[in-house]
């Protein structure tokens, strides 16, 4: 029987995972209700872009896969949950380590159960911050997530 997935141990492998581990990436903390997540992308010399700032990819990488991850958790394993696509808005230039903090709402876990209780794919989008240390907007990240209630066996 496969061991199931908590905060801590995905918290402990995203640790270990090389597109975290190699971009300078760290999960600091996942909620024990899978309601929210904090991420941690640190400037180093092995992840600058050309002018010294922090690379697109990866304040894109650092947020990818929490929304899916989120939802997915809450809503259990009834429902199919997607990334379908994603947007970045690079708003200023990242010069230090920058942050990226997720909160899911019981409304928005709300909305996905009702508008998929028929059956039917749901597209939500779902936008985040990246912000430096000192509370300066980075970039903003928008996901859109697939969701569907699966077919009853």
């Amino acid at each position: 029987m496969p061991t199931r997935m908590t905060p801590g141990r995905l918290k402990l492998w995203t640790r270990w995972w090389p597109p975290f581990l190699f971009s300078g990436i760290r999960v600091l903390r996942i909620g024990e209700d899978w309601r929210s997540a904090r991420v941690q992308l640190r400037l180093r010399w092995y992840n600058r872009n050309y002018v010294g700032t922090q690379f697109g990819g990866a304040l894109f990488a650092m947020t990818d896969p929490f929304w899916m991850i989120l939802v997915m958790e809450n809503l259990g394993p009834d429902y199919v949950v997607w990334d379908k696509a994603a947007k970045i808005d690079f708003v200023s230039p990242g010069r230090g380590d920058v942050y990226a903090e997720f909160r899911l709402r019981s409304e928005d876990l709300d909305e996905l159960r009702r508008n998929a209780a028929g059956g039917e794919k749901v597209l939500r989008w779902f936008s985040v911050d990246v912000r430096s240390k000192d509370d300066t907007l980075v970039a903003r990240v928008q996901k859109q997530l697939y969701v569907r209630l699966k077919a009853p066996r």
